[in-house]
C-alpha cells in the first residue's frame, strides 16, 4: 500500500478555502428549532453482564422521528458521570448491546447512535429513514436528496446527532457539564458537526473523519462512499454545482470553524476512503484548541485500540483541567 494523496507535509500545507452558504446558520438553526426534542426514553436490558448496566434508548430526533441506541453505565455508578456520546461509521447500525464496550468499562457514561436507514438487523432495533428521495440516486446514501440542502439525508441524520448530544446532557446520570462526541468516519463527521451545532458539548473526538471537504473527497477517493457521489455526476453531467452547493451545508470542514469545544483528531496517511488531506482540511478549520495524532502507515482502520488509548488519556486530562460551571 502505498500514499494515495497528498505527503505529510503537503497535508499540513494544505488550507483550502471552501465555499461557505451565506445562509449556513440560518439553515442550520431553521432545521435544529423545527421541532422541539421529544421525550427519550431508557428501557433497562439484561445483557447478561455484571459490571454495566445497559438501556435501550429512543430519542426524538429529526421531524420528531424515533431514533434508537444504547446507553452504557457503569453498574456501580453512585454520582452524574462524564458521557461519551458515539456515532457510527457508513452503513453501520448500533448492533448488539455488549459490542462496545470501552467507555463503560472506563468509567464513562456511553450512548450510541443507531444511524437511521443504516442498521442491519431488525433484531437490534434498527432505526428506519421514513422519507422518500428522488428516483436516480445511486446505492448508498450520500446521494440521497443531495439536489436540495432541505431534502438531503445527512440533514436527518445530523439533526438525531444533535439530538443525542443534547439528551445525553439532561439524563440525570450524567454530569451535563463533561459531554464529549466521537465516532469513526462517518462517526467522526457527525461529531464534528455536532461540536459546531450544539455549543454545550465539552469535547470532540473525531477519528479519521467522514464528510469533510466533499469535492477534494471526490476528486481523490479511491473507495466508497465518496464515489458515491462520482457515479451520481457521471449519470447526471449538469448538476455539479447544484450538488456541490448542497454538500456545502454539511460538510465538517464547513461547519468546523463553528465548534469551539477541545479536540482530539486522528488521520490516517494512507487511507484510501477518507483521504488525509479531507481530514487535514477539517482540522486546520477547526474552531478550538486542538491536537492531533497520526497513523502514517495506516488505511481507514487509523489508530485502532492504541488510539483508543490516546483517547482515553486525553479525555480523561481535558475534563480535569475543566472547571466547574
Amino acid at each position: 500500500m502505498a500514499l494515495t494523496d497528498l505527503t505529510l507535509d503537503e497535508c499540513w500545507a494544505y488550507r483550502p478555502e471552501l465555499t461557505v452558504p451565506v445562509d449556513l446558520d440560518g439553515f442550520w438553526a431553521r432545521t435544529l428549532t423545527a421541532d422541539q426534542p421529544g421525550q427519550a426514553t431508557y428501557e433497562p436490558v439484561d445483557t447478561g453482564l455484571t459490571q454495566i448496566r445497559t438501556f435501550a434508548v429512543t430519542i426524538a430526533g429529526f421531524a420528531g422521528e424515533p431514533v434508537h441506541g444504547w446507553l452504557h453505565l457503569p453498574a456501580q455508578a453512585d454520582q452524574p458521570l462524564p458521557c461519551v456520546v458515539e456515532y457510527l461509521g457508513y452503513g453501520r447500525g448500533r448492533g448488539r448491546p455488549h459490542e462496545k464496550l470501552f467507555w463503560a468499562a472506563a468509567g464513562f457514561a456511553h450512548l450510541i447512535m443507531d444511524t437511521r436507514g443504516q442498521g442491519w438487523s431488525a433484531a437490534s432495533g434498527s432505526t428506519p429513514d421514513p422519507h422518500p428521495y428522488p428516483a436516480g440516486t445511486v446505492p448508498g446514501f450520500l446521494t440521497r436528496g443531495i439536489t436540495d440542502p432541505d431534502d438531503f439525508y445527512y440533514r436527518r441524520v445530523i439533526t438525531d446527532a444533535v439530538r443525542f448530544a443534547q439528551a445525553a446532557r439532561e439524563h440525570p446520570a450524567v454530569d451535563g457539564d463533561r459531554v464529549a462526541v466521537t465516532g469513526i468516519s462517518q462517526g467522526g463527521g457527525l461529531a464534528l458537526a455536532v461540536a459546531a451545532l450544539c455549543p454545550d458539548v465539552a469535547a470532540v473526538m473525531p477519528d479519521v473523519p467522514f464528510l469533510s471537504d466533499f469535492r477534494r473527497g471526490v476528486q481523490v477517493a479511491g473507495r466508497a462512499p465518496y464515489t458515491e457521489i462520482v457515479e451520481y455526476l457521471k449519470l447526471h453531467r449538469n448538476r455539479g454545482s447544484q450538488v456541490f452547493h448542497t454538500l456545502s451545508y454539511f460538510d465538517a470542514a464547513v461547519l468546523a470553524p463553528r465548534a469551539t469545544a477541545p479536540a482530539l483528531f486522528s488521520i490516517a496517511m494512507m487511507d484510501q476512503i477518507c483521504p488525509p488531506s479531507t481530514c487535514f482540511a477539517a482540522y486546520h478549520r477547526y474552531g478550538g484548541e486542538k491536537e492531533l495524532r497520526i497513523y502514517e502507515f495506516n488505511d481507514h482502520e487509523g489508530g485502532e485500540a492504541d488510539h483508543q488509548v490516546e483517547q482515553l488519556a486525553w479525555l480523561r486530562r481535558t475534563f480535569a483541567a475543566e472547571s466547574p460551571r
